[in-house]
């Protein structure tokens, strides 16, 4: 698998700003640009009103109770009532619009993904695991959505605050600032030491979650083994292990927040002394008013709540940064080729490989050199041993993958140039294990545009599906659950047919598609089939040969390339690959070279 086991890379959190990732999350608030003014008004207008009511302290104490003025204090406490509401609704309103926008944005986010994901060829899900597309998804976007709602707003704000704070102290009593500042390297050195480790902390948490994360899809996917092999206790004490680890990095981080904010309020409670000490001296020497030092006190108590603010607000943006990265990865990743091209409403059903050459990984190649021909109309099977190539032509062929060298035609004209969804309408294919939507089996079958109720029901009737419609409960309106699990293998398998049958494609791709079905169903749908594909192009893919043995020709692949091509007698009486491969599965030994 190319790329960083998923265990580690949610490792990597990055910087905590990175100027280039932020230019390009900003883009998402252009369409919310109308209510930044606002925002940003209500949060000056916040900052602003942190810094009102310790004044209103001061004017109370200097102005109204040490002269013994009582009767102006109606005013001032009721202004300070009114400064507090104010407060509070303004700071409502702050954060209404603040999670407002960073909802929506998410929300955007989101869906962007989403719609990306599904116009990546399969490359990249050949490359990726399903666990770390998901987290893409949905944990790296929530943490975008703690950027915007609590990280980088707040951030702002609480540098707003601390600034305001910081001016206020200043023009209050520039001696009680030099003082109080004198803690600042304290106060730096703290939150630099809080950073270094809980960053090692945070990081450790996020490997934990990781690893825990991916051993439960992995025992989720793989219950029925487990269940089979009866190693429900072996796994039950491996997570409980994984468990074990991500508590205790959990509570190693808890720590150093434990440390961290006390150690905050020991260095707050030094600066309060030293403002008491030398304050108190200037208020009995009448040199400071009683109202400055209680005002000054408490926009000293009010400085450190930003502070710590911030540092919480660290790893909000860390984390944020390290997502948007593996996001815009994501959103990076080139989609599939062009789907426009010339429109085609029907196909005689010639197809033309050309000297194709592909490979899955670099230097590995699947098909060498495939050439061959296969005429409208014309029953062909491809057989070979696993790996030969079978169902990489189906896959160049529907253009899940895009060939590398050579040329695939269909009707005389390169598939390259043609639409792709209305190239894809006109071949139908019918996998081995056809996968079914947690939906209704009526939407199962159109899973598609333009397939009306009528040809679904055609095509239930024609795989000979109908007695097990009339078994479920609702018919066609039964939800099935994930994966179709509430069907049988054979079952799905008939649904599968139908569903391509529904298209009335030109040609029709059968990849071991009547393996999971029973003898009589199998010899009824065959009957069906021929009738249904008279004069279509069918290219059955076989890994029993008795299918394949009534095509009208078979091509042998081995390793990429076509060694043998004819009719089931001919490849027979030339006792070659094909030859070998027929009595190995049905007499149980291979002819003599």
């Amino acid at each position: 698998m190319v790329g960083l086991p998923q265990a580690h890379e949610e490792e990597i959190l990055g910087r905590a700003y990175d100027a280039r990732l932020m230019r390009r999350l900003l883009r998402y608030l252009t369409p919310y640009r109308a209510v930044l003014p606002g925002s940003a008004t209500l949060l000056l207008a916040v900052s602003g009103l942190e810094v009102v009511r310790p004044y209103l302290l001061k004017v109370a104490i200097d102005s109204y109770i040490v002269p013994g003025h009582l009767h102006g204090l109606w005013g001032i406490a009721l202004l300070y009532l009114g400064i507090v509401a104010l407060e509070s609704g303004v700071r409502y309103w702050q954060l209404f619009l603040m999670n407002w926008t960073g909802e929506r944005i998410v929300a955007d986010l989101r869906f962007e993904i989403f719609r990306h994901l599904h116009r990546l060829p399969l490359r990249y899900f050949d490359r990726n695991p399903a666990g770390r597309i998901f987290t893409r998804v949905t944990s790296d976007v929530e943490n975008l959505k703690d950027l915007f709602t609590s990280g980088l707003v707040s951030a702002v704000g609480d540098l707003l605050t601390a600034g305001a704070i910081v001016a206020a102290m200043l023009y209050l009593d520039l001696k009680l600032s030099l003082i109080a500042f004198t803690i600042l390297p304290l106060l730096i050195a703290a939150v630099l030491l809080f950073q270094e480790k809980a960053r090692g902390a945070y990081r450790l948490i996020r490997q934990k979650v990781s690893r825990l994360n991916a051993f439960l899809q992995e025992s989720l996917n793989g219950m029925g083994v487990i269940h089979a092999f009866g190693r429900e206790e072996t796994m039950a004490t491996r997570f409980a292990g994984l468990n074990d680890e991500h508590r205790e990095a959990t509570l190693r981080s808890l720590l150093y927040y434990a440390l961290f904010y006390p150690a905050v309020e020991v260095i707050g409670a030094v600066g309060l002394g030293l403002i008491i000490w030398y304050g108190g001296g200037q208020v009995v020497q009448e040199a400071l008013t009683l109202g400055t030092l209680v005002a000054f006190l408490e926009y000293l108590q009010r400085f450190f709540i930003p502070i710590r603010d911030l540092s919480d607000k660290y790893y909000v943006m860390q984390s944020a940064m390290a997502s948007s990265e593996r996001i815009f990865e994501l959103l990076d990743e080139a989609p599939e080729p062009d789907r426009t091209g010339d429109r085609i409403s029907s196909l005689q059903g010639r197809i033309d490989f050309q000297n194709v050459w592909f490979a899955y990984r670099p230097g590995e190649n699947i098909l060498k050199g495939l050439s061959f021909t296969i005429q409208p109309g014309e029953r062909v099977a491809l057989v070979g041993a696993t790996g030969a190539g079978k169902s990489t032509v189906v896959n160049l062929l529907t253009r899940l993958y895009e060939i590398e060298r050579g040329t695939i035609l269909v009707d005389g004209r390169e598939i390259g140039g043609l639409d792709l969804t209305s190239l894809r309408r006109r071949i139908g294919l019918i996998p081995q294990d056809p996968f079914l939507f947690s939906e209704s089996l009526a939407v199962n079958l159109r899973v598609g545009d333009g397939v009306s109720q009528e040809d679904a029901n055609r095509a239930l009737e024609l795989v000979g599906a109908l007695p097990m419609i009339e078994r479920l409960p609702a018919g066609l309106a039964s939800r099935l659950s994930e994966r179709g699990a509430s069907l049988s293998m054979g079952e799905r398998q008939l649904i599968g047919l139908a569903r391509a049958l529904a298209y009335a494609p030109d040609i029709l791709i059968l990849d071991e598609a009547t393996a999971n079905v029973d003898v009589a169903t199998e010899a009824d749908f065959s009957h069906r089939l021929r009738q249904l594909t008279a004069g279509k192009t069918v290219l059955i893919i076989a890994h029993r040969l008795k299918s394949a043995a009534e095509a009208d020709r078979i091509l042998v692949l081995h390793h990429g390339e076509l060694i043998e091509q004819g009719s089931h007698q001919e490849l027979l009486e030339r006792e070659g690959l094909y030859a070998r491969l027929w009595y190995l599965q049905h007499d149980g030994h291979a002819l003599d070279s």
